[in-house]
């Protein structure tokens, strides 16, 4: 594997530099791009050794997609980049304001079907997850180029539980809609 793709990071796979903020349309596009030059299907008539490359250059490009096209990813991936592994990490010590925070959003995920409007308060804490994930990534971008790793790290996690809340939110407004019909 001396081919240079195996050498870059996700980002350079991308002709991006490290950012926490990347154009998805662009992502898209030179995903696609990349996807012409080196799907197996142009390397029918090639050797085995070819195409068993050509099978591992998209692969790679496939995952260095899947990474970069979302927040949280990109960002543990940018803390990887500089060391920190995220799945090894077993400090489970946490902001404990944040914590009761994500308790209360909890509970009121668990009774919003005794709201008269859930669909309107699912609205309302979708967007402040959303607004609330979009500052802890501006915080991210800050402390990331301060090396300020630990910080970071406490970040990512602190998206990893908002990711979850707002994966329990459309899974509820998937519910309800589903008993509407």
């Amino acid at each position: 594997m001396s081919d240079p793709i195996f050498k870059q990071n996700y980002f350079e796979i991308f002709s991006q530099s490290v950012s926490t903020e990347l154009d998805l349309n662009f992502l898209k596009e030179k995903n696609r791009e990349l996807q012409q030059q080196v799907h197996p299907d142009r390397f029918a008539n090639s050797s085995d050794a070819e195409k068993l490359l050509a099978v591992q250059k998209t692969s790679l490009i496939n995952e260095a997609f899947e990474v970069l096209k979302t927040p949280v990813s990109r960002l543990q991936y940018m803390l990887s980049i500089k060391g920190i592994d995220m799945d090894a990490d077993t400090d489970t010590a946490m902001d404990g304001m944040f914590l009761m925070e994500q308790m209360e959003l909890r509970e009121d995920i668990a009774n919003v079907r005794s709201l008269k409007e859930p669909f309107d308060a699912l609205d309302v804490m979708t967007t402040d997850l959303k607004n609330k994930a979009a500052e802890l990534i501006a915080e991210f971008k800050i402390v990331y180029e301060k090396d300020s790793l630990d910080v970071g790290r406490e970040i990512v996690r602190k998206l990893q539980f908002l990711n979850k809340a707002q994966k329990e939110i459309n899974d509820i407004t998937e519910q309800l809609e589903d008993e509407l019909i």
